[in-house]
């Protein structure tokens, strides 16, 4: 396993115009974040030093070419590309979007060749950076695809973990996208990342309905008996302790979902406005479900604040940090459930 210090969080930089950079700065600006791990920026050296003077801060970096070059201990800064790309704070513009995939392409290519351990994105504007190679409605199909999994945005915060049946789909289009073999999957995804990634031993999970009241019987819809309940039911029977469908409305307000380790919500907004409402500013969006670890924070761009130094960084300082527990969990579990032969002869 690898020490804290040794552990390399790539970084990609979002969209120039937004907050992104402000964020990833006042992060490390503070000195004990780079005892912690050594953090990997995918951008410009340019860029940098454009946002250190706009935000009047004096962060030391050392720039290279490469993620292989990286300095443990160091804000490295690696040069994706060299010509100098024209910042507009608060504007949606084509050059945000192009060079925010290009920090993303950059840093997602160093976590597969395993030059980064974890990655963690600054917020992209979902419009401006749609191109011929960029067709996705934001990061967690885009890393499913490149890493080859099937991807959970599931929301966390020390004691509060929200994933999600359906995620950027319009509203009309939930209740067809939901099938048996989806729900099982999503189910079967959080267990295992609690067992995995939050050191869950046996987690308790809580599936919100899909029609209001879940369903009222027959009444206002068929989903939550037809498809939700079969599902839960047979998932019960091999051992695992996921319940519901209860009713969303009265979930959160009257404190149940204290009493499980996560819950699967139906659709974005169903869990997403009670998962804010409660951790807005601590958040972490985390992709699970793959086999690297990504994480970012809980909001957007937020254009209407950027280049204005009032951007509050502590979300994105979670996501760093929810990146390396969840890294060295995994760690610890694999090396916890190696094969015993293999343990002691170093093969099979």
């Amino acid at each position: 396993m690898k020490n804290d210090d040794s552990i390399k969080v790539g970084i990609s930089i979002g969209d120039l115009n937004g907050i992104g950079c402000e964020v990833i700065l006042k992060t490390f600006e503070d000195n004990r974040m780079l005892e912690l791990c050594t953090p990997v920026i995918f951008g410009s050296t340019k860029v940098i030093n454009y946002q250190r003077k706009m935000l009047d801060m004096n962060l030391a970096y050392n720039g290279i070419d490469s993620a292989v070059k990286v300095v443990p201990g160091k804000f490295n800064v690696v040069n994706v590309w060299k010509e100098t790309p024209n910042i507009e704070p608060g504007k949606e513009t084509e050059e945000g979007g192009k060079y925010a995939f290009l920090s993303l392409k950059a840093a997602v290519t160093a976590l597969k060749n395993g030059e980064i351990d974890v990655l963690v994105t600054a917020p992209i504007n979902k419009h401006n950076i749609q191109s011929e190679e960029f067709k996705f409605p934001g990061h967690t199909d885009y890393l499913a695809q490149e890493l080859e999994g099937e991807a959970l945005m599931f929301m966390v915060t020390n004691d509060l973990k929200v994933g999600l049946l359906t995620d950027h789909v319009p509203v009309k289009e939930v209740s067809n996208k939901i099938t048996p073999k989806l729900v099982e999957g999503k189910i079967n995804k959080i267990y295992n990342s609690l067992v995995q990634d939050f050191r869950v031993r046996k987690p308790k999970i809580a599936v919100l309905g899909i029609n209001p009241h879940t369903g009222d019987n027959g009444v206002i819809g068929k989903e939550d008996d037809e498809v939700l309940r079969p599902v839960i039911n047979k998932i019960n029977d091999s051992g695992k302790l996921v319940y519901g469908p209860y009713a969303a409305d009265s979930f959160f307000g009257s404190g149940l979902h204290h009493q499980f380790d996560a819950i699967l919500a139906s659709y974005h907004d169903q869990g997403l406005i009670p998962f804010k409402t409660l951790s807005f500013g601590k958040g972490v969006n985390y992709t699970a479900g793959l086999s690297k670890v990504r994480t970012s924070p809980d909001h957007g761009t937020a254009f209407e604040i950027a280049g204005k130094g009032e951007a509050n960084h502590k979300s994105f300082e979670e996501a760093v940090f929810t990146a390396i527990s969840i890294y060295r969990n995994r760690e610890e579990y694999n090396e916890l459930t190696k094969n015993p032969l293999e343990k002691a002869t170093g093969k099979l």
